[in-house]
């Protein structure tokens, strides 16, 4: 109460407010003229942390991971609770995300290249048929984006990128490391999904450059390139 006076006072008379309130003026000097006590000073030094740890998160930390990051980054022990109580006076929140995030969006202007795989991850030799495909790897600072393209005939990830966005450079990015190292057959597949990234004007003229053939599933079948671009049973870049 004696803090809502002190934070009011400019704006009204004391002597007003606590006749408001019903507690005295002479208790409201003697509260100001008392040294702050210890749990004070101690939560004025939180939320000096708190505000410094929520503004290197980009404003997207909760009190469960501003807690953990006191505990290991700043060697101070606290409950969730107080953290959460410091950010509502400091009136900062974190972001609750989604459990997911679509990777996959078709251009409706475009038109998908051919299905030239059926189905048939199955290669001969080396670097006749690349698979693509993106996910996401969720971050304390946010979601990122992994493009990744695998030669199906060693299921090793030829190339591979990774950002913040989705934009065509994304998937660029990943076929331009695997031509860079991996020996790549004339004519040889490329076989992703109709996502707007694989459809791009940008991303056809590179295959073609390339010297690949453009392949892509069946709209909205998870079973195609997940079955060949299952990142878990893949082995490191090689």
């Amino acid at each position: 109460m004696f803090e809502f006076i002190e934070r009011e006072k400019t704006a009204f008379d004391v002597q007003a407010i606590c006749r408001t309130l019903g507690v005295s003026a002479s208790g409201y000097y003697a509260w100001k003229s008392r040294p702050p006590c210890r749990r004070w000073r101690e939560d004025e030094r939180l939320k000096t942390l708190i505000a410094e740890i929520h503004r290197f998160s980009r404003g997207t930390y909760g009190a469960p991971r501003v807690r953990a990051e006191l505990r290991f980054a700043h060697g101070v022990r606290c409950s969730e609770k107080r953290v959460a109580r410091l950010m509502r006076v400091l009136d900062i929140h974190g972001v609750h995300r989604r459990r997911g995030r679509r990777t996959t969006v078709r251009s409706p202007e475009a038109a998908p290249a051919p299905d030239l795989v059926q189905r048939n991850f199955q290669a001969t030799g080396p670097g006749q048929l690349l698979v693509a495909d993106i996910t996401y790897v969720p971050t304390w600072a946010g979601f990122l984006f992994l493009a990744v393209v695998v030669d199906a005939f060693s299921r090793a990830v030829a190339g591979w990128s990774m950002a913040n966005h989705l934009r065509t450079e994304l998937v660029l990015n990943a076929l331009q490391m695997a031509l860079r190292r991996r020996r790549i057959a004339p004519g040889a597949v490329h076989h992703s999904d109709q996502g707007s990234q694989y459809t791009s004007i940008a991303f056809g003229q590179h295959l073609r450059e390339a010297g690949l053939l453009a392949s892509m599933g069946s709209r909205g079948d998870a079973y195609d390139k997940d079955h060949a671009t299952d990142c878990t049973s893949l082995p490191a870049c090689v």
